[in-house]
């Protein structure tokens, strides 16, 4: 289903955009950064918020980091400020790097067993389709932040995959 190069690419591919997000969300006053546009988690903000802690959960079960001390419904406000998710994504953004660079074939076959909060329950699923869900969910809700920023009146970063530089 998926490979190595996969996970380098999406990882590359993330990071490209969390760089890109940051640039463009400096130009914006902090109140519309955190003003609810009526998206699922909200605001910027809080959405971005949610990404990050979404990527060290995941980051958790497939890699052993430590788990975030909040659940998902205190992930909208995992960082308090704009520059406080910057230093954080940049730091989590460089960790993705470290892994994706070691990764291999082997680590993404078989199971992976968790505990879902969400679910209360344990939950096992394919790690490739786990893997896979994790560059998912960044681009989903990555996609609601670009329509946040197009609603508070700013330029949205290309946010397309092909037009990544190399």
């Amino acid at each position: 289903m998926i490979d190595p190069d996969y996970c380098r690419r999406m990882v590359r591919y993330n990071s490209w955009q969390n760089r890109q997000l940051g640039a463009c969300l400096a130009e914006l006053p902090a109140a519309e950064l955190t003003r609810d546009r009526g998206a699922f988690f909200g605001s910027i903000l809080a959405t971005l918020n949610h990404i990050l802690w979404g990527d060290r959960m995941w980051m958790s079960r497939f890699a052993g980091w430590d788990k975030p001390a909040v659940g998902i419904p205190e992930s909208t406000s995992f960082c308090p400020t704009l520059a406080v998710w910057q230093a954080e994504r940049y730091r989590t953004d460089g960790q993705l790097g470290l892994w994706a660079a070691r990764v291999r074939a082997v680590d993404l076959a078989g199971d992976l067993v968790w505990y879902s909060g969400a679910l209360g329950a344990d939950v096992r699923k394919p790690m490739a389709v786990c893997v896979t869900h994790m560059f998912n969910h960044q681009t989903h809700h990555r996609g609601q932040v670009h329509a946040m920023i197009t609603a508070a009146g700013a330029k949205a970063p290309v946010s397309d995959l092909a037009f990544m530089p190399d």
